[in-house]
């Protein structure tokens, strides 16, 4: 009887987050190890976020000795720990956060482990990089490329922060949109869907019947209506939508005093016009997905979601005829529960023949690139038709083509420098101060005795770099005096990382 307990418990501790990113998301994030580079202020940042909502497990990498400074600005280090290992002091307060998480620590900088072991890194789902030298970073990315591991770049100087993921290709299939619509097929009513509107009639319903029919058949009683007397089109603008709404008023009960009577349903329904009229389409980033060479030529390398995406293709150009599978799910509504029941089971049914028939492509799909029917679970299967509408594919440029002087994207700097103050003046100044780490061996500002001078290279340090990349733009010298003032690699930990 333990197990239960504990899983009523588990489900208690992340309430809040599973309300975010659903069981699914809950058991990546419990199944994944992530690797942090260095346990700097940024570094310990990241991983309390990770650990509290249960990251599976955690390995920090940090030869580095735990100074004085470093207990300044860490929560997760303390006096105590100075001229200790900086990985085995973080690691050991972290832990304490969440027990259900595994924390390990290796005691090399990442240049050794480059150097002497560099299969370390393939053994995590994601590797996080704080602080490196910019020789440093680029050979671990160059390995987590070809791997196809996922690193994620962050640097902070003072309160100014850039984070950059690297990844050559990362599907979703859940991506949570916040605007998600439901699915009704209103205007594309599938046989069964049809049939169950038609088996109700409204004129002749008592009064209970009537105010209990569900929102959903009411907008569609009185789209059919709209269809045979005003238009052959959905209402689309205001003036169309609120003749419609008064078209659903019109079918109220009316009291033997011509009153219209209290119909919550009715209510309902006029209020979900706007949504529930929405057009049943593939939206345009799904068709861009089915146009992607990796759908269209399947090899047996192929990834599960692209043989998938291709197996939902076919579905839209046979038996969809030419729309995605029927989400399944309905929102809850003023119904007594007979008819509801009823009316979500028409979803419900119809989006089980529809994955079946995605499933039977797939397995087609399959047994023609020699792969074995169960490499794609019936889970996996009804997950990625459920949320088909919301695939998403997100592709990265490598580090090495971000930093190449004839591969960086020069074109987009120069037209977003017409702006002084845009962000993008922020990454080159980070560029800089990179540079000024690689020539000093120090970032600018560590010693206020050394500031003015330290000035003075930065600007230097800058100049060399736009003239190499033969970037014709000016950074203003509030950028370089602030950067010089105010970071000396200094992390706040209260907002170690800011994205932009």
């Amino acid at each position: 009887m333990a197990q239960p307990g504990r899983a009523s418990l588990k489900e208690q501790r992340y309430d809040r987050q599973l309300r975010l990113w659903g069981d699914h998301g809950q058991e990546a994030l419990e199944s994944a190890h992530v690797c942090v580079i260095n346990a700097t202020a940024t570094g310990t940042e990241i991983l309390k976020n990770l650990v509290l909502p249960g990251i599976g497990s955690f390995t920090i990498v940090d030869g580095n000795l735990v100074s004085g400074e470093d207990v300044g600005n860490n929560f997760f280090l303390q006096k105590s720990h100075i001229g200790q290992n900086r990985a085995q002091s973080a690691t050991e307060l972290l832990q304490e956060l969440n027990n259900d998480v595994s924390g390990n620590f290796v005691e090399e900088s990442p240049e050794k482990l480059l150097d002497n072991d560099p299969s370390f890194f393939n053994r995590f789902n994601l590797v996080v990089a704080t602080q490196l030298p910019e020789s440093t970073l680029l050979r671990l990315a160059e390995l987590l490329w070809n791997s196809n591991i996922p690193l994620l770049v962050c640097r902070t100087y003072g309160l100014v922060g850039y984070m950059r993921v690297i990844i050559k290709e990362h599907t979703v299939v859940e991506s949570h949109p916040d605007n998600m619509l439901e699915d009704l097929r209103l205007d594309k009513p599938f046989p069964e869907l049809r049939e169950h509107v038609q088996s109700y009639d409204l004129d002749h319903m008592d009064k209970k019947d009537h105010s209990h029919t569900p929102w959903i058949v009411i907008v569609a009683k009185y789209l059919t209506k709209w269809f045979n007397e005003k238009s052959d089109q959905l209402p689309k603008s205001y003036k169309e939508k609120e003749a419609f709404r008064q078209l659903i008023r019109q079918g109220i009960l009316k009291n033997e005093n011509g009153t219209p009577e209290d119909e919550e349903n009715f209510e309902e329904a006029i209020k979900n016009v706007n949504t529930a009229l929405n057009t049943t389409e593939i939206p345009r980033c799904i068709v861009e997905i089915f146009n992607d060479d990796c759908c269209i030529n399947l090899t047996e390398q192929s990834p599960s979601f692209w043989i998938l995406a291709r197996a939902v293709k076919e579905f839209v150009a046979n038996e969809g005829q030419g729309s995605l599978p029927v989400r399944g799910t309905i929102p809850d509504m003023i119904a007594d529960s007979n008819k509801f029941i009823k009316l979500q089971n028409v979803y419900r049914e119809k989006a089980k023949r529809d994955i079946a028939a995605v499933g039977n492509h797939a397995a087609k799909l399959l047994q023609s690139l020699g792969k074995a029917p169960e490499s794609i679970s019936e889970r996996e299967l009804k997950l990625f038709c459920s949320n088909s509408a919301f695939l998403r594919v997100v592709r990265c440029r490598s580090l090495s083509e971000e930093y190449g002087l004839n591969t960086f994207n020069k074109d987009e700097i120069i037209s977003h420098m017409d702006n002084p103050d845009s962000e993008l003046v922020l990454y080159l100044m980070l560029r800089a101060v990179d540079r000024f780490y690689k020539q000093h061996g120090r970032y600018p500002g560590v010693y206020n005795y050394q500031v003015e001078d330290d000035i003075g290279k930065l600007k230097s340090c800058l100049t060399g770099f736009l003239q190499e990349h033969g970037l014709s733009v000016v950074v203003k010298d509030d950028y370089v005096h602030e950067l010089s003032c105010c970071t000396g690699g200094y992390q706040s930990h209260y907002r170690a990382v800011c994205n932009f």
